[in-house]
């Protein structure tokens, strides 16, 4: 960092377990690709290629290399993986992924249904030679999964080699763990976590105040995914304490009541004058 300050949490280093922040990419640029890294790369664990936004994007070995020599973990997001397997070509799928070296991937049932046993032997075969990312939630907001089932999708999936599960929010971040509206599923999440530890899973959280709903939830090392590129160093500030909506999150108790009381009493003084 470029200056010292107390009372700011402290995050674990790249490349980390905890605290991961994934960013999607759904169409930069090489050169906007460059410029991310440039501002970013300290910032950012994992780069998704949103849906099958790596069918159609320019120069993906370059982008690819990018991202790696950044020291970024670079995936295809898992509707790709959904495409080839509802065609009955998954081995068409890890051909692609032995051509570009991913040796991180996301399995998911977003899109269409897979059996839950068939999807953890498909996490359990490919965790043996890649890391695995398993997703849980549809993408339909029709769609409504239990809590109970919620639970046990993602213990079932942890067991079978994944290294997080995904907590599906979409880009959008309107289904899944959350309602329409954007808001929290605060009985879905709380019931998922009271069974699943926090750290084993990444939420989708790609709108502001999704990512402080978590932090003052979990704290800075929550794991949080779908952020936009230019959100990044925005979610790091939210992390850190370094602005408004998380700023009293991290100080002292006393000493933040402290200052609150302040703020409360130069607010009342304002009032009084304006009356």
């Amino acid at each position: 960092m470029n200056f010292e300050l107390p009372f700011i949490p402290e995050r674990s280093e790249k490349p980390r377990n905890k605290g991961v922040t994934m960013m999607m990419d759904k169409g930069l640029s090489l050169i906007e690709t460059e410029a991310f890294i440039q501002a970013n790369a300290h910032l950012t664990d994992l780069v998704k290629f949103g849906f099958g936004t790596a069918y159609v994007t320019k120069d993906l070995e370059k982008k690819l290399a990018l991202y790696r020599e950044a020291n970024i973990r670079p995936y295809f997001g898992g509707t790709l993986f959904e495409v080839f397997y509802a065609r009955g070509k998954f081995d068409d799928f890890l051909k692609l992924l032995d051509k570009y070296n991913m040796d991180l991937l996301e399995i998911s049932d977003g899109s269409i249904i897979i059996n839950h046993d068939e999807k953890c032997e498909l996490i359990h075969r490919l965790s043996k030679e890649r890391t695995v990312l398993s997703e849980v939630g549809s993408k339909d907001s029709g769609i409504l999964i239990s809590p109970a089932r919620w639970i046990k999708m993602m213990s079932k999936e942890l067991s079978a080699g994944s290294w997080k599960v995904i907590a599906e929010g979409r880009e959008a971040g309107n289904v899944g763990v959350f309602r329409p509206n954007g808001t929290a599923h605060t009985f879905l999440i709380n019931k998922i976590i009271s069974k699943v530890k926090p750290e084993d899973i990444l939420w989708e959280a790609p709108i502001k105040n999704q990512q402080v709903w978590f932090i003052k939830l979990f704290g800075a090392e929550v794991n949080l995914g779908n952020i936009a590129p230019n959100d990044i160093i925005p979610l790091e500030c939210l992390r850190l304490g370094l602005r408004g909506d998380t700023f009293f999150d991290f100080l002292p108790k006393d000493y933040a009541e402290r200052l609150k009381q302040v703020n409360d009493d130069e607010e009342l003084a304002q009032m009084e004058e304006e009356d």
